[in-house]
């Protein structure tokens, strides 16, 4: 048992050095005493936070949402047209190669015709 809480113990110190070599703790601190300072708090002090660590604020998030969504629907719609565009040349391909197969004659024509 008194292994288990060494471990746990050694496990702590471990992650809190981490997040202070990140900055991550002065990062927090500093957020902390900003809101603690503020006269008039925040109605909610978690978006305060979010803002304060350069995140978008709630009503920025659904704005990047909706449009985020948007851009997949007519990113989606693009691609469908795309395949379909493919399909189509192929289609025009194989039907042009089967309508016309290539004889010395014609590939003479055609060289012709580019000269001329």
């Amino acid at each position: 048992m008194m292994r288990y809480k060494e471990e746990k113990e050694v496990k702590k110190e471990a992650f809190r050095k981490y997040l202070e070599s990140s900055g991550v703790l002065d990062a927090l601190t500093k957020v902390l005493v900003s809101l603690y300072e503020q006269n008039d708090k925040p109605s909610s002090a978690l978006e305060f936070i979010q803002q304060k660590l350069g995140g978008p604020s709630v009503s920025e998030y659904e704005k990047l949402q909706a449009e985020m969504s948007n851009l997949q629907i007519r990113y989606d719609e693009l691609l469908a047209e795309h395949q379909q565009t493919c399909k189509e040349l192929e289609e025009l391909k194989i039907s042009n190669a089967m309508e016309m197969p290539l004889t010395k004659e014609t590939i003479d024509e055609k060289a012709h015709k580019v000269v001329l």
